[in-house]
């Protein structure tokens, strides 16, 4: 879900983060430095009591898991982890993650490269396209797959269809940094004799870096929480194991123990990210904080190929699961189950998924400004909390806010406020990801220079910075509200009584076997997630990192 930035991800350099001179690279950067951020300055205290109150909350289920535990005792918890079950989940867990991360990383770095600096053909409807997996269900798109063939089931199928359905992850970040990554470097290098690979990788993979690696992490988490297409496509993870423990065992200190290892789990991806990303501090390009040269090379030879790719990409991972759905739509109601009103589910959908979007990018943007304008430990603590909820099933999550509304806010229970407080929960880790990469790559020496002359540093923020990192405010926002819209298992536990959503909607004739009466619902969820990214598309053309003069394109 952040996603999509840079964690430890911020170490890495951007353009028009230092002026020239003021560090070379390879000069002996310390790991831990951040450019972007303005030196020796403390944070003021209404960021830092903010983010304090960001932090408690996203907290609540790791404490919720705590609390099971102690009641359980260590003894009977350390036992359960010791089954052989648990190693065989461990096992399908790090091959999925490893398989998938990397499929999606290398799917989304080449797509994201030819939509925002080449003149590839339809680059605008190709935009829009390769973000709608996102507002697939992966539950529909498991079910469509492996409804076409036996063959797509077990690890490979799992890996077809998460890679599928999670490059989108990476791609936002990733598209998002290189609209305000500079491409004079790049055409320096190349002047300089370097290969087309060679600049890409020595000169704007550095640039990229923190967006990179943060939506890896994104998907990494993302895996280690899927629940509904890994039920479908038969493959046991953690997550199928801790919903059959507390929906079929009633074994609820098995589900807390599997679901502390998945908390564990999710530490680990957070300190290998960290690791990387500090490997890679201070080895990048430096830029000054000049206006940035956006240019969009010709295809040439490469065209034909790379449009074929991008309509086999867009075949796979959206037409599969849209013409099957078109398949049931076009077959007889076969259902006994009553009517849910579809404009009621839609309207729900969107004012949950919309609350959620705004809640989870208002909360998510003082911990990416804490991050990486006032780095330190407390910084570096809130912003690996932020990523914890990414890790959690969707059922653990609701039930942990159940459980808090019932013992410390008893007027939010079954109420459409603590489903949405719960999607913003979730999806706090899509919103900060994108959040960060943009603040990433705002040079702070244009906030500090505001202040210089006379500007309040509220005022400066809104002046200045908040249009640099509009693009990322963008794709934090309609992350979130893609996620919320197709999330089922938090929805499933939390729905108020009466009422619907399209997700919902769609699993109870789904699980009813009635095909045909649930396709509705998934058509419409598809249709809504058309309009997050068109605005995305919009953004992206507006944004700071666009000049129509110098946005030209080169061989």
């Amino acid at each position: 879900m952040q996603s999509m930035n840079g964690s430890p991800l911020a170490t890495a350099p951007s353009p028009g983060t230092l002026a020239p001179g003021t560090l070379a690279p390879g000069e002996g950067a310390p790991d831990d430095v951040r450019p972007a951020g303005p030196l020796g300055r403390r944070a003021p205290w209404p960021l830092t009591a903010s983010v304090a109150l960001v932090c408690v909350a996203l907290l609540l289920p790791v404490a919720f898991l705590i609390w099971q535990a102690t009641g359980t005792g260590w003894p009977l918890i350390s036992r359960l982890l010791m089954r052989r079950l648990t190693l065989t989940l461990l096992i399908n867990t790090i091959e999925l993650t490893l398989a998938v991360t990397t499929c999606a990383a290398t799917v989304a770095l080449g797509a994201a490269w030819c939509v925002e600096r080449t003149n590839l053909p339809g680059r605008r409807v190709w935009r829009v396209l390769v973000l709608l997996p996102l507002a697939i269900p992966d539950f529909v798109v498991g079910y469509t797959w492996s409804s076409l063939t036996p063959a797509v089931h077990g690890l490979t199928g799992a890996v077809l269809v998460m890679t599928l359905g999670l490059y989108p992850l990476v791609y936002l970040p990733v598209a998002a940094a290189l609209r305000r990554a500079d491409s004079t470097l790049y055409e320096v290098a190349r002047g300089l004799g370097s290969g087309r690979f060679t600049a890409f990788r020595r000169v704007v993979l550095p640039q990229i870096r923190p967006a990179l690696l943060g939506g890896c992490l994104l998907v990494t988490l993302a895996l280690l929480a899927e629940f509904g297409a890994f039920e479908i496509l038969r493959f046991q993870t953690f997550t199928t194991e801790i919903f059959t423990e507390f929906t079929l065992g009633f074994n609820a200190a098995a589900a807390s123990a599997l679901s502390l290892l998945l908390v564990l789990l999710s530490l680990l991806a957070l300190g290998g990210e960290h690791i990387v990303g500090r490997r890679g501090a201070g080895r990048g390009p430096v830029a000054s904080a000049r206006v940035l040269r956006v240019h969009r090379y010709r295809l040439g030879w490469a065209t034909v190929p790379v449009v074929g790719g991008f309509a086999v990409l867009t075949g796979l991972s959206v037409g599969v699961p849209v013409s099957t759905v078109v398949y049931w739509r076009l077959q007889a109601p076969d259902t006994t189950l009553p009517p849910i009103p579809l404009a009621g589910a839609a309207v729900n959908t969107v004012v949950y998924a919309g609350s959620a979007a705004i809640l989870a990018t208002v909360a998510a943007f003082p911990v990416a400004l804490l991050f990486v304008r006032h780095p330190g430990r407390l910084a570096t603590a809130s912003e690996r909390i932020g990523y914890l909820s990414q890790g959690l099933p969707g059922l653990v999550l609701a039930l942990a806010l159940v459980f808090f509304a019932i013992h410390a806010a008893y007027p939010l229970y079954q109420t459409p406020e603590l489903l949405v407080i719960t999607y913003a929960i979730m999806f706090f880790p899509l919103a900060l990801v994108s959040l960060r990469a943009s603040l990433v790559q705002a040079p702070a020496r244009l906030e500090e220079t505001a202040r210089s002359l006379g500007c309040r540093p509220a005022a400066a923020l809104r002046r200045v910075t908040l249009p640099l990192v509009a693009p990322g405010i963008a794709a934090s926002a309609a992350l979130v509200f893609l996620a919320a819209v197709v999330e089922l298992t938090a929805t499933l536990v939390l729905i108020p009584t009466g009422a619907n959503t399209l997700a919902t909607a769609f699993w109870a004739y789904q699980q009813n076997s009635s095909y045909a009466s649930a396709s509705r619902y998934a058509i419409v969820i598809v249709a809504i997630a058309v309009i997050p990214g068109c605005l995305l598309q919009h953004w992206f053309d507006r944004g700071p990192g666009r000049d129509p003069g110098k946005s030209r394109e080169q061989s």
